[in-house]
């Protein structure tokens, strides 16, 4: 596992705290891009919900009745890629590994965008073994977590089924990636918020 975050990518994760963390440095982005890969051909990750490396609004999480996913827009892939894929990964919570709140493909190579709440092509298994956008719900005493939004364009299109998991999608992302973009949200719990137990808090 590695313990540090790769001097190519560091720059490109933006969190409040300054500096990310070395569990950063097991993001999927971290394991499968490079400094090649990163940003090639000027291919980028936004959202118009929310500025790289700044809050998620309380609508995207877990704290707000109704919550949906945040809305996405991403430049067009260089040439040779054949569709994107997207994971969110919250290298902050509990565990090894960064927790998946979301696995995402069937994007098509292109220029394009998610509708905030919009449900995309295909959607894989998240950390708690749904297929959806898994809200933010970090405990209440933590510090800000990041939740690290990752697009990669691949050379092949991936035959996955719909609810596929993690170690499935990362298997067939892995020696494909021919570009890759990133944008970071990050969120904190509200102190005003009371109704929820210490076991809901998972992330």
């Amino acid at each position: 596992m590695a313990d540090t975050v790769p001097a190519w990518l560091a720059p490109a994760l933006r969190s409040p705290r300054g500096a990310p963390r070395p569990a950063h440095g097991r993001l999927a982005i971290a394991r499968m891009a490079d400094e090649k890969t990163l940003g090639r051909g000027g291919f980028t990750l936004s959202s118009p919900a929310f500025r790289d490396g700044e809050e998620l609004d309380p609508c995207f999480t877990a704290d707000e009745e109704d919550a949906v996913a945040p809305p996405l827009e991403w430049t067009a892939p260089p040439p040779g890629a054949h569709e994107l894929v997207l994971v969110v990964e919250d290298p902050d919570a509990v565990g090894d590994d960064p927790f998946v709140h979301w696995l995402v493909w069937g994007l098509p190579a292109q220029k394009g965008k998610l509708l905030e709440g919009e449900v995309p092509p295909r959607v894989g298994k998240n950390g708690f073994g749904n297929s959806e956008w898994l809200l933010p719900q970090p405990p209440h005493d933590d510090e800000a977590h990041d939740y690290v939004f990752q697009l990669f364009a691949l050379d092949l299109p991936l035959t996955l089924m719909p609810g596929a998991g993690k170690d499935e999608v990362f298997a067939a992302i892995d020696g494909h990636v021919v570009a890759a973009a990133v944008c970071t949200g990050s969120y904190a719990r509200s102190e005003a918020e009371e109704d929820w137990t210490e076991g809901d808090d998972f992330d």
